[in-house]
């Protein structure tokens, strides 16, 4: 049984599901420890405001992926992002010789819906086509277990490393081994039957991959819908990828903060300023019953997502997944009653306007850059 202190806190956030501005407000409290270099290609980046969606009807036939109309995505997207004058030059622009680079990937949606081998391969070569070497790249999911389930061990090239932070997912993850002391989110919440006066239990950690192993990030999220999260894109793969202590943010189907968890956790110093590359793999999408990926809601949507600002990035492709559900007769996210496939009360895609109003990226559609580009 819940205290009655623990009792009034966990009414009082659940009251912040009917207020999106007390939600916003437990974000902006968020306090946090953590210090890295500031630079221009921190969030929201060298463009901010600015997505380019590629998308190739052959990218993936007989649901095989096919690596030329990939890599002709790849190459499409980058210089229309940077407008620079050859692919070596646009990876430049981020990445150079002596840079230790980590690449994000999701494997949450396996086997269906993953970050895919060949957009991962491309990343690679990019890098390579900047300068920098193989054995400074380092490819890394928070879990070890997920990341070998899902194969990325095998598909990388020789030289290229891989990394995590935890051994497997827990119901806890309060864990701190892995994880930096030095960078924390602490927020007032924790999961139920914590005292709040327990560090451990309000802060999240993060993973020394993040801190001490790598100076720049490349993210690569894939497109799905969350039961919680309302959508999980480039700014929740870097939340509840980097950091320890997530399950707080979602810990009952009633108990959701996912709304202020979110932006908070990408705030970090040492995650916005070291994530300066988000490309989102959208080959295939998920458009209900997320994280997980059920074969009766993935669908092609045969596009690559490029952009420096996560917040306009998602913003975008939170549209692009409502209208596939539009398509198929089903309400907007924010609207939609829990079903057996999506159970929470409330999911909370305001997390990506959140993020906005913390200065991560922007949200306002009439201050966007949105470039869509049609291969054959």
């Amino acid at each position: 049984m819940l205290s009655n202190e623990r009792f009034t806190r966990r009414e009082w956030l659940l009251g912040t599901l009917a207020a999106g501005l007390t939600v916003r407000q437990l974000a902006l409290n968020a306090q946090t420890a953590s210090k890295t270099s500031a630079s221009k290609l921190g969030m929201p980046g060298l463009a901010p405001g600015r997505v380019v969606a590629v998308s190739h009807p052959a990218c993936i036939v007989e649901g095989k992926f096919q690596a030329a109309p990939i890599a002709q995505i790849l190459r499409d997207g980058m210089l229309e992002l940077t407008a620079a004058p050859d692919l070596p030059s646009a990876w430049r622009l981020f990445f150079e010789r002596g840079d230790v680079v980590g690449i994000k990937v999701n494997p949450v949606g396996g086997p269906l819906v993953i970050s895919c081998p060949e957009v991962l391969h491309e990343i690679i070569k990019g890098l390579e086509s900047a300068g920098v070497r193989r054995n400074d790249m380092v490819v890394y999911d928070r879990y070890r277990a997920q990341f070998l389930r899902m194969g990325f061990d095998k598909w990388l090239p020789e030289g290229v490393r891989w990394s995590w932070a935890a051994g497997d997912y827990d119901n806890v993850q309060q864990g701190i081994e892995g994880y930096d002391p030095e960078h924390y989110m602490d927020m007032a919440v924790t999961l139920p039957g914590y005292e709040i006066k327990n560090e451990a239990a309000r802060r999240s950690y993060a993973a020394k991959f993040i801190t001490q192993e790598v100076n720049k990030l490349i993210n690569l999220p894939v497109l799905k819908h969350h039961q919680s999260a309302g959508v999980t894109l480039a700014l929740k793969n870097l939340s509840h990828g980097l950091v320890n202590n997530v399950a707080r943010s979602h810990s009952s189907k009633t108990l959701n903060v996912c709304g202020a968890f979110i932006p908070a956790v990408v705030a970090m110093p040492v995650i916005r300023n070291k994530a300066v590359l988000h490309i989102l793999d959208g080959i295939k999408g998920v458009y209900h019953g997320g994280p997980s990926a059920r074969p009766q809601f993935v669908w092609e949507h045969r596009t690559i997502y490029f952009a420096t600002d996560p917040v306009a990035l998602d913003h975008v492709c939170w549209n692009d997944i409502e209208k596939k559900r539009a398509t198929s007769g089903m309400k907007p996210i924010a609207e939609a009653a829990p079903d057996k496939f999506s159970t929470f009360r409330h999911c909370q895609p305001e997390h990506v306007e959140i993020a906005g109003a913390l200065g991560l990226g922007v949200f306002e559609e009439s201050k966007m850059d949105v470039r869509r580009l049609a291969l054959h």
